[in-house]
């Protein structure tokens, strides 16, 4: 006999946990959804590559393959800074399979986030960097910044 689910049952559900590399750009904290994460690699020799938007300074090879690299500093408008010891790339796969590179300052940690504590900005989205987040995590007694990856790959169209 099948069993019966009771709204008690839905309601003593654990809450879903989505982890989180947390990375740091400037003095802030942002994270992003280890689903999308391919690879972490050291800074390394990148290739530029003319007409390209501000944002993309140029493209590795890795294993073979050409991977675009995006400045998130240049993204959210912060200004460039020497890259140290600290910086990394990290390698992100996207929903069509296409892999691009964002660089931060320091790659900090892994974090479980659960679904249920994540809150969606309530701010204006004018403001730049708040259109590339999905939402505001807490863990402690830290807020982590949590990006739409699909947000900042995109290219938003003016209208």
């Amino acid at each position: 006999m099948a069993e019966q689910v009771s709204e008690e049952n839905i309601i003593d559900a654990p809450a879903a946990i989505i982890q989180y590399i947390v990375v740091k750009l400037g003095g802030e904290q942002y994270g992003i959804d280890i689903a999308y994460v391919d690879n972490i690699v050291r800074m390394q020799q990148i290739t530029r590559v003319a007409k390209s938007q501000h944002y993309y300074v140029g493209v590795i090879n890795l294993r073979g393959e050409v991977v675009p690299i995006m400045s998130l500093r240049r993204r959210f408008e912060l200004e460039d800074i020497e890259y140290t010891h600290a910086t990394r790339i990290i390698i992100v796969r996207m929903e069509d399979q296409s892999r691009v590179g964002f660089i931060v300052d320091e790659v900090r940690e892994v974090v479980d986030i659960e679904e249920d504590t994540i809150e969606v900005p309530n701010f204006k989205l004018d403001d730049k960097k708040a259109a590339y987040l999905a939402g505001i995590g807490k863990k402690e007694e830290s807020l982590i910044s949590l990006l739409d990856i699909q947000a900042v790959v995109e290219e938003k169209k003016k209208a």
